[in-house]
């Protein structure tokens, strides 16, 4: 083999690759989101998501892109990680497209229609279609057509021009001794693994194989591990693009790793297996490009249809794998496809602020249980989900400016309007949360403790912001204006405590039965459970102006309408408040020992 050989065959292994690239990012630009709205939808079971998974691969031929597609959809709370189990099975099936296609070149006829279907003479005339959709077509996708065209005609040109460098290979000792050690299972599976993890895409790889085929050195027994360590390889994409990812976002990329691991340990064993005891006819059998893409979509078809029955153990084995409690720390990351459509990228906003609400609320919970008892455990877990609040609001402070670049109607306007008060809101509450266990390491640390009645009255003041907080996440997620209206009366209940308490306790250092150091604590949680309800009052209250009819004095004037409520303008107002009073005031009410 001499020099221009080995120089042609790298010009043909990066034209291979270079049409590889064309052809999958014109397709994937062609689809113009609407294969994730597809993958989105369409996973109602794991039968549909083998289907789908399949039909998307196939059509913007990577495997690696609908799983990373997969990852995203995960990380961004939109697709569950079991949804993704049948699209991740469906994608490496889809992914044998290119190798069908490469198969092209086996035709054996002297019909002309089917002499032009060979690479040879497919790729200059695809090609020469594509530069001129490509360069002098304008208008609609026609360019994004011309690269697809392109890049299919380059591929079968590199694919052409690989045989024809490689086939002096073919008499060299040196490359067939090298070949004859693939047939070392686990360096087959090793290698072909690490040529498609560096050039990641396991379509390249089975067609740079393709092309070796021509030498005639490809058995059946090299290329059966070469094709199972490139379906393991292709998995590189995906766990890369999992890193700085929420919980079930990993466990998605790790979910198609596990797959073809599995995959490839269950048929190695029992080809290999099978052939010490049988010693199978095929095992020495030469491959040429037909039979690598039908060994390639054999070993897909019988992976899926080995592990699709065992679809939620393998959720399971991935749990285990990447653990972790997801339900309170992962995060929804909002990806910025969705902000072509602003209706849709608002609801998904709505549902993240929602989640900021829910980690306010979880924060709030394990603060008042500090200030109880105190646990490191429950300090750090309070901290970790502080991180992911601020995180979330970052993400979603961004979203939303981004969204305002864009066409708006005036609804949606005022719906990122309220958004961003609201996802403030939260994210206070969430500070306030973090204040009152501030106040709980410092009485740890001081060794101080409060008197039972100061107990009482806290636990009753904490149970009345708790419900404000439950009301106030309900309305918001639900947008109902029953609920809405029930959380100023309560608020107002809040207040009304502690006053109270402050007065009380206030008296208490007085007579001398309070330290000062208490004291200062139990002020500071009287303010911090009080600037928490101020909040939920805001919340509620935009839901209130929302869902009232436009001549309501609180689409006109909120503070009016406010004023209004406490002055005893609202009968219902004052029933809820006395309902709530009767609640967690009266309990508390006359008693004034320490």
């Amino acid at each position: 083999m001499s020099i221009t050989d080995v120089v042609t065959m790298l010009g043909a292994i990066a034209t291979f690759l270079f049409g590889m690239s064309t052809m999958t990012d014109g397709l994937e630009k062609l689809s113009s989101g609407r294969l994730e709205n597809i993958l989105e939808r369409l996973t109602s079971n794991v039968f549909k998501g083998v289907l789908l998974g399949a039909v998307v691969t196939g059509l913007i031929q990577s495997s690696a892109a609908t799983t990373v597609m997969c990852v995203g959809f995960v990380n961004a709370g939109i697709m569950k990680l079991s949804q993704t189990v049948g699209i991740i099975m469906g994608a490496n099936i889809g992914t044998t497209v290119t190798a069908q296609l490469l198969a092209l070149g086996d035709i054996s006829s002297n019909n002309p229609v089917m002499m032009f279907l060979k690479p040879a003479y497919l790729g200059p005339i695809l090609a020469a279609i594509g530069i001129l959709f490509y360069m002098f077509i304008k208008g609609g996708h026609k360019r994004t057509v011309g690269q697809i065209i392109l890049g299919l005609g380059l591929l079968f040109i590199g694919m052409k021009t690989m045989e024809t460098a490689v086939s002096p290979l073919q008499d060299l000792p040196e490359f067939q001794a090298l070949f004859a050690t693939f047939s070392n299972p686990f360096l087959g599976v090793l290698v072909g693994a690490l040529v498609t993890a560096l050039i990641q895409s396991s379509s390249a790889s089975v067609g740079i194989l393709q092309a070796v085929s021509s030498t005639g050195i490809v058995s059946f027994k090299i290329a059966i591990p070469l094709i199972m360590g490139q379906n393991i390889g292709t998995c590189v994409t995906a766990l890369l693009s999992s890193i700085g990812a929420s919980k079930n976002a990993k466990r998605t990329a790790a979910l198609h790793l596990s797959f073809n691991i599995i995959g490839t340990a269950v048929f190695l064993t029992l080809l290999y297996g099978g052939n010490a005891l049988f010693h199978f006819p095929f095992w020495e059998s030469v491959m040429d490009r037909s039979s690598i893409a039908n060994l390639h979509l054999a070993f897909n078809l019988a992976c899926t249809a080995l592990l699709l029955p065992f679809h939620k153990q393998l959720v399971k084995l991935v749990e285990h794998l990447v653990p972790g409690d997801t339900e309170d720390l992962d995060l929804s990351v909002l990806d910025e496809r969705f902000l072509s459509s602003p209706s849709l990228a608002l609801e998904k906003a709505h549902d993240a602020v929602v989640q900021m609400g829910e980690f306010a609320r979880d924060n709030f919970l394990l603060s008042v249980e500090l200030v109880d008892r105190f646990d490191v455990k429950k300090l750090e877990r309070l901290n970790e989900t502080e991180t992911a609040l601020d995180k979330l609001e970052g993400m979603l402070d961004s979203y939303l400016v981004k969204l305002t670049d864009r066409a708006l109607s005036p609804a949606e306007s005022g719906k990122v309007s309220e958004l961003l008060h609201t996802l403030s809101d939260f994210e206070r509450i969430g500070d306030y949360a973090v204040n009152l266990s501030e106040s709980a390491v410092i009485l740890k640390d001081r060794g101080l403790t409060f008197s039972s009645q100061a107990r009482e009255e806290l636990a009753a003041l904490t149970r009345a912001v708790a419900e404000t907080i439950d009301k106030t996440l309900s309305c918001y997620e639900s947008r109902t204006r029953s609920v809405a209206v029930q959380v100023e009366p309560l608020e107002e209940v809040v207040d009304l405590l502690c006053e109270s308490l402050r007065d009380r306790h206030i008296e208490r250092l007085k007579n001398g039965e309070c330290t000062i150091e208490l004291g200062t604590q139990f002020l500071e949680l009287l303010f911090n459970l009080e600037r928490i309800s101020d909040h939920c009052s805001n919340v509620a209250l935009r839901i209130v102006r929302q869902t009232a009819s436009k001549d309501d004095i609180v689409r006109i004037d909120a503070h009016a309408y406010t004023r209004e409520l406490h002055h005893g303008a609202n009968p219902e107002f004052d029933q809820l408040f006395q309902q709530y009073c009767s609640k967690y005031y009266t309990p508390i009410e006359g008693k004034k020992e320490a």
